[in-house]
């Protein structure tokens, strides 16, 4: 089921794949520890797999990343998570975007949680290859499942949804990269927000190979009972870009 379901949104989401003709490609494939906080407080082994289309039209992304611990032959964290993103292009700076995650962590509160958004993006600001700034906002729909039925004895949460979003990347020197993602979905009809961030350092060590470390934080505003609302995570990874 849940292959399923990471296979139904990324073909969905990566859809304008399929039309990109020429173009740059780009891979990246990342292993390390990961240390959390919150809902599961644990020492973890982190993976990653990312990929990025950019061509004169599109520019596609996508990314899955997991996490897994386990002590006395029990399993104390286990995470994973997909988003992909599609932007179409329109003149020199703007871009439509069609994007969803899905986010299946074991000691959230939650079965899983799922989004799907849509609207208009601008990168504001750009220097060189590898600095810009982007902004977005847009709509969509959010759809989770809780592990336990709520006080109404419902287990799924669904509503109409508003996003924003910005990433900055500023390229430090030609072996270093800092970046900065911070977003946030807000329901339309119930307020409960979920707002992300992410700070990563990435430096050149020899050839494709980099040091990343990256600290993220996720809050949810009306949590499930008996779960926090803050979940960070500070993780150092070897990267391999390709």
């Amino acid at each position: 089921m849940l292959l399923r379901r990471m296979t139904l949104l990324a073909a969905v989401v990566a859809a304008p794949l399929a039309m990109a003709q020429e173009g740059n490609y780009e891979g990246e494939a990342e292993l390390g520890v990961l240390i959390t906080s919150g809902n599961s407080e644990e020492t973890s082994i982190n993976s990653r797999l990312a990929g990025k289309y950019e061509g004169t039209v599109w520019r596609n992304t996508a990314s899955f990343r997991s996490a897994y611990s386990e002590g006395q032959d029990e399993t104390t964290a286990e995470k994973y998570r997909v988003d992909a993103e599609g932007n179409y292009k329109f003149g020199a700076h703007q871009y439509w975007f069609l994007r969803g995650s899905y986010d299946d962590d074991r000691f959230s509160g939650y079965e899983y949680q799922s989004s799907v958004t849509s609207g208009y993006g601008n990168r504001v600001w750009n220097t060189g290859e590898r600095s810009f700034l982007d902004l977005s906002i847009g709509a969509g729909y959010r759809y989770n499942r809780l592990d336990v039925a709520n006080e109404d004895g419902e287990r799924n949460e669904d509503e109409v949804i508003g996003r924003l979003a910005a990433q900055l990347d500023y390229a430090l020197s030609e072996n270093a990269l800092f970046r900065q993602k911070l977003s946030t979905e807000v329901g339309v009809d119930e307020g409960e927000s979920i707002s992300e961030s992410e700070t990563a350092i990435q430096a050149s060590l020899a050839g494709n190979l980099s040091m990343k470390a990256a600290y993220r934080v996720k809050h949810v505003s009306d949590a499930p009972a008996g779960s926090e609302k803050t979940d960070t995570e500070t993780s150092i990874t070897l990267l391999y870009g390709f």
